[in-house]
């Protein structure tokens, strides 16, 4: 299934991406997948909120949740970007809306098909409810980050501190 997600990126991006000029929406790819590796880092092992089951395939080839997990990190993440960034709606808010929307949509569809194929857990209280509101705020945030990168990190640690709160995420995760 992972194989099938990553060929469905790669041919919307090579479809919709703006391949081209990659290099003006390189920093936010970055800050969108240094939010991933510092979840692996701290979270996943010790205090974890979600992990992918592998399935198929991916059980048979000994994939864990973390190899799927950079698996997207090198490729919907960019193909994500490279899209979202270069179609994102100028100027008229209500566009600006509902393309955020359409976004947070294929992301929750994604998911919800990973959750009821059993590809896809949560842990410590995380649920399809707050993988929706993330999901949300982290294309805000991934919009701001494009335009004004040093908004988008105050947003971003201010985030972060909230759900560390709201999870109640021990201290032994800085290892």
């Amino acid at each position: 299934m992972n194989a099938f997600y990553g060929l469905l990126w790669i041919l919307a991006l090579v479809k919709w991406g703006d391949m081209k000029n990659w290099k003006k929406y390189y920093p936010t790819i970055l800050f969108y997948a240094l939010g991933d590796f510092l979840y692996l880092y701290l979270l996943s092992d010790f205090y974890p909120m979600w992990k992918y089951v592998p399935q198929g395939l991916d059980k048979y080839f000994g994939l864990t949740s973390t190899h799927i997990t950079l698996a997207a990190i090198l490729i919907k993440y960019p193909a994500t970007i490279l899209i979202y960034l270069s179609k994102f709606p100028d100027r008229n808010k209500i566009k600006q809306f509902l393309y955020v929307i359409g976004w947070v949509l294929i992301y929750f569809i994604n998911e919800l098909i990973d959750v009821k194929l059993n590809q896809f857990t949560y842990f410590n209280g995380w649920n399809l409810y707050w993988s929706t509101m993330f999901t949300i705020v982290m294309f805000l945030i991934l919009r701001i980050h494009h335009t004004r990168p040093l908004l988008a990190w105050f947003f971003s640690f201010l985030f972060i501190f909230l759900l560390w709160q709201v999870f109640d995420v021990p201290s032994k995760v800085f290892r």
